[in-house]
């Protein structure tokens, strides 16, 4: 890589990195080429020269919030076996990640779902395929979990999953809006409770 392009994507990254802690202050509709420009000191066009169209860097928020979750979540408790310990080292991952990341700045993925639950559009399409991608990923892992026998084989992935996901969103309410220091600690013995209903 040469210096010229070094330095375009350095700038791409600092783009993407102010339009995504705009969304997560005001919504991912609050995106615009203009107010991403005035945040880094850049002008409208080259902004739109580095990224392309509103729509692309709204799209490019929703990616790199994506990136970042899956590389402080998924990826490192792939170093996990197979089953149980993976499934229990994603989730201690997520609560702690909420804990540290989206109590502080907000979730895009439930923040923007709640934006963009009545209307249609690419954008919407998109965070939605990323929400899906992400709910793959945990269903596979608790399919795995049962298929090694740790968990009962009459476990239904998709109800296992929806309550990780009610977990998270309800710790992601108690920290951020009640302001409950101890909202992580519950969610790890809630998480705990659960499990132990499901574990053959």
């Amino acid at each position: 890589m040469d210096a010229r392009t070094a330095k375009s994507e350095l700038t791409r990254a600092a783009i993407v990195g102010a339009a995504l802690d705009l969304a997560a202050e005001e919504g991912l509709e609050s995106i615009t080429l203009q107010a991403v420009a005035d945040r880094i000191g850049l002008s409208k066009s080259g902004v739109f020269s580095r990224v392309g169209s509103r729509e692309a860097l709204q799209k490019a928020v929703v990616e790199e919030f994506g990136r970042r979750f899956i590389a402080d979540v998924f990826l490192p408790a792939m170093q996990q076996p197979k089953g149980l310990p993976r499934l229990n080292e994603i989730m201690r991952r997520w609560i702690r990640r909420t804990r540290d990341v989206e109590a502080e700045t907000g979730c895009i993925f439930t923040a923007g779902a709640f934006e963009l639950d009545d209307r249609d559009g690419p954008l919407r399409e998109h965070l939605l395929e990323e929400v899906t991608r992400w709910r793959a990923a945990l269903r596979r892992t608790v399919l795995q979990a049962r298929e090694c026998g740790h968990l009962k084989p009459d476990t239904d992935p998709e109800q296992l999953v929806s309550e990780m996901s009610g977990l998270i969103m309800g710790l992601l309410h108690d920290a951020r809006f009640l302001r409950d220091h101890r909202a992580a600690d519950r969610a790890q013995l809630t998480w705990a409770r659960l499990l132990d209903t499901y574990q053959s």
